[in-house]
Parts: C-alpha cells; structure tokens; sequence
C-alpha cells in the first residue's frame, strides 16, 4: 500500500521541464560569442565564399558568374599548376627532414650544461623573429652573383662563380638552405622541450647497464621524442605548402610580380601560382580553386600522415 502511495504521489508532483541550455551555459555561450562571431565572419564565411567563387568566373570588379567545373577543368590542363605542384613537393622534400635533423642535433647540444647557455638558445632564435625583408639583405650580401660573398670564396677556391637565386637548377636547394637558417630556431624549442620531457631515471639505467651513448640515444632518446619528431614533420609539411613570403621576396616579387617564382618559373610554388593568379591577374575564381586543390593535398597528406604514425610514435 505504501508502495502505491508513493508511486500515485510521485506521478502527482510536477515535472521540472529540462532547458535545452542551462543558465551557465548561456553565460558561457554569451562570453565565447565575440570569438565565435570573429570565427564566423572571417574563416567559415571566407571559407563558403571561396568554395563559391572556385565555381564561377569572378574577378573582384564584377558579379561572379557560375561556371560549374570549368575552373578545376583549366587547372588540371595547365602545364605551370603541375610545375608549381612539383616545386613545392621538391621544396617539401629537401625542406621537412633538413629542418628536423638539423634542429634536433642543435636541441642536443643546447641540452647540455654550458656556460651561457640562454645566450645561444636566443642567439638561434634571432632568425625567427626577423623579417623576411632583412633575411633578404642578408642573402644577397651573400649569394649575390656580381658582389656575394659566396661566390668572392668559390673565386679565391679558384672555383666558378654561381648564379645562385638565377639559377634553375640552384633556386629551390638555395631557397630550403634559407628557410632551414630562419626556422631552426622555433623547430630547435619544441625539440628542446620534448627532450627535456624524457626522464633522467631511464638514461641512469643504461649507464648502470652499461650502455654507449649511441645506444642511449637510438633506444630511449628517440622513441620517447617520437610524438615531438611527429609534430615537428606535421607542422613543417604545412609550413611548406604554405610558403609563399620567403619565395616571394627573395625571387624579386615585391620589386615584379612577374619575377616572383623565377627563373622561368623555376620556384614557382602553390601558394605564390595562387596569389599571382587571384590578386595580380583578379582570377580570382580560378584562383580559389588553386585554393581548394591545395586545401585537398594537404588534408590527404595529414590523413597519411596520422595513419603513418602508429608504426613509428610511442606515446608514454
């Protein structure tokens, strides 16, 4: 009987309607909203409208009219969007495992304890916060072929002078050379900090084991640094399909744009194809679909990438 009362009493008692957001949820969605108003306007709406205008014929004058697919149908006939694909794989290439093998062999020897040890960890990091434009002075001072350095040893060698950034065959080993120079110091802090996450208690063992400095090294220092060497190529491949500054100012594009990418095209990468294409020609619709192109390579590139990853990263 008691039972019966209390279920009649339970189904008499008013239901409490549940809100779809509670009150905190509200106050949270009411802090957040500036950012998701600056996200809205100036990535998802961007997003939608290059999506469109990969479409239609657009020049940035006119109304976009809609073409369908004749866009990608141009793209993939044209013989300077596969040299551009090959340039940046080539950069790609010679760029991702230079910049990682380099910067992590410069983490090592700034793990050690030595005197004035902030002072070179900063002296490595002075390149990344200069500008292009001054990284650009201070190539030519070098590799200029009238008056460069490089070319005043090769001469003293008894050697060739170069063309250097004039040469075809020279350009892109010379522009990865650069790039490595300016952005070893930002991959040398993530290693640094990878390397300072491997914990002393293991290298300790194998000294009492009796292991050799090599063999620490290849059996505990770089399994446990392997998520950082993941991270370091992931953000390294996107650095590199999205170079555009660097080649952009060193092959004279700031001065001509129809210099940018030289010689004959001989560095033209994506990026810069894409921004001499939509803002020096105002293609701007076959411009956006370079942009949708690059967009697909790159996802496919993580997607392998991620997939790749369970063989080699050891996560602890």
């Amino acid at each position: 009987m008691q039972t019966n009362r209390g279920n009649s009493a339970a189904t008499t008692l008013p239901r409490k309607k549940r809100k779809f957001i509670s009150y905190e949820g509200k106050w949270g969605l009411l802090l957040v909203s500036p950012y998701l108003i600056q996200f809205i306007v100036f990535v998802i709406a961007p997003l939608i409208a290059s999506l469109y205008f990969s479409f239609s014929q657009y020049d940035m004058l006119n109304a976009p009219q809609w073409i369908g697919l004749e866009n990608y149908e141009k793209l993939f006939n044209e013989p300077l969007f596969y040299k551009s694909l090959w340039n940046t794989l080539y950069f790609a290439v010679l760029f991702v495992p230079a910049q990682a093998f380099l910067a992590l062999l410069l983490a090592i020897a700034l793990n050690q304890k030595i005197k004035a040890l902030k002072l070179y960890r900063m002296a490595h990091f002075i390149p990344v916060i200069s500008s292009w434009t001054v990284v650009m002075y201070v190539v030519d001072a070098i590799f200029n072929p009238r008056f460069g350095l490089a070319n005043s040893f090769l001469i003293q060698l008894g050697l060739e002078p170069q063309k250097w950034l004039n040469d075809e065959q020279q350009v892109i080993p010379l522009l990865v050379l650069v790039a490595v120079w300016k952005g070893i110091g930002y991959i040398m802090i993530i290693y640094l900090s990878g390397l300072q996450n491997v914990p002393n208690e293991l290298y300790e063992a194998a000294e009492m084991d009796g292991a050799s400095s090599i063999r620490k090294f290849k059996s505990i220092t770089l399994p446990l640094i392997s998520p950082t060497t993941f991270l370091v190529i992931v953000l390294s491949t996107i650095t590199t399909f999205q170079a555009f500054e660097q080649i952009y100012v060193m092959t004279g594009g700031a001065a001509d744009i129809s210099a940018a990418g030289g010689p004959n095209n001989a560095s033209l990468v994506l990026m810069l194809y894409l921004y001499r294409e939509g803002f020096s020609f105002l293609h701007m619709g076959y411009a956006s679909a370079i942009a949708w192109i690059l967009f697909i390579i790159l996802f496919i590139l993580t997607l392998l990438q991620l997939w790749g990853q369970k063989r080699w990263v050891h996560y602890h």
